[in-house]
């Protein structure tokens, strides 16, 4: 039989991701594709870099948690199309997740109002969503 959780315990592990990395997250999209894992070099070229509101995730509700509040910058950093993300503590320094990034109906891990980024450009993160299996 293949492990269970309680919706309460999925909500808990899933709360408990903000938890770690912490308030004042830093958000990072690059180019390419994303690294092995979060523990290996950033790779591609950083397109945008932004501060996550202080509550960044809204609590966990059905084994799901969204983002909260408005993810966005108003000046990309460079121009690209947009492969990956990460989400760094407040230092950034350390890399708490990441995924794919793609526009708004491309089945990215984040979705963003547009992927194609140019050096200047305001952009936001529409969709953010963890969650949480063995239910």
């Amino acid at each position: 039989m293949a492990l269970q959780y309680s919706v309460a315990v999925r909500n808990a592990k899933l709360d408990q991701i903000e938890t770690t990395i912490g308030t004042s997250a830093i958000l990072r999209i690059w180019t390419g594709s994303p690294p092995a894992n979060c523990a290996a070099a950033d790779s591609g070229t950083k397109l945008a870099e932004c501060a996550l509101p202080s509550d960044w995730m809204a609590a966990a509700s059905s084994g799901s948690k969204a983002k909260s509040g408005t993810w966005q910058d108003t000046s990309a950093d460079n121009a690209g199309t947009a492969g990956y993300f990460r989400i760094y503590d407040s230092g950034g320094t350390v890399c708490g997740i990441q995924g794919t990034v793609t526009a708004t109906g491309g089945g990215g891990d984040m979705t963003v109002d547009n992927a194609v980024f140019a050096a200047g450009q305001s952009f936001t993160v529409n969709t953010f969503t963890l969650s949480a299996g063995n239910a």
